[in-house]
């Protein structure tokens, strides 16, 4: 963290193809080693594999997965007096949406399919009907933060 001012947020350009800013904030996130147009296919594929299976927009899929992702609250360590506490804090809008689409692009790497493509449409799509792994994380993250309800007053 810079001691002067706080850093400017950069301004996303939206994606070329559905003018959504969170579609491109989720293609940068998805792409490896600057290879931006394959990330870029892999996700739109993975929105043409939804529209074929669920007769709703695609786009509004994965808004909805998105927004059944995002976690309200989560732990952060606080080290007193010797003793380190897990604190239940709330999470900031920006990193709400990071830690969704993190944890979206995470679970799709790890489930079987044959494709990326194939995976991260089955991820989304379960995300959207409210199961599945991301959604799970975010149930374990919220569990975790009610559990430890008792140190909310070391919150900083």
């Amino acid at each position: 963290m810079p001691r002067k001012r706080a850093v400017a947020k950069r301004k996303i350009l939206p994606d070329p193809k559905y003018n959504s800013v969170m579609a491109a904030r989720f293609i940068n996130s998805l792409l490896r080693k600057g290879k931006k147009s394959i990330a870029e296919s892999i996700f739109y594929g993975a929105l043409d594999i939804i529209k074929s299976k669920k007769n709703a927009s695609s786009l509004e899929v994965f808004e909805k997965a998105l927004d059944n992702v995002k976690p309200v609250l989560e732990v952060k360590s606080r080290r007193v007096g010797g003793a380190t506490y897990q604190v239940p804090t709330e999470v900031q809008p920006d990193r709400r949406v990071a830690l969704a689409i993190r944890w979206l692009i995470g679970n799709a790497k790890a489930r079987a399919g044959r494709t990326m493509r194939e995976k991260l449409a089955a991820e989304l799509i379960d995300a959207s009907e409210s199961r599945g792994a991301s959604v799970k994380k975010r149930e374990d993250t919220h569990k975790m933060a009610e559990a430890n309800k008792a140190f909310a007053h070391y919150r900083f």
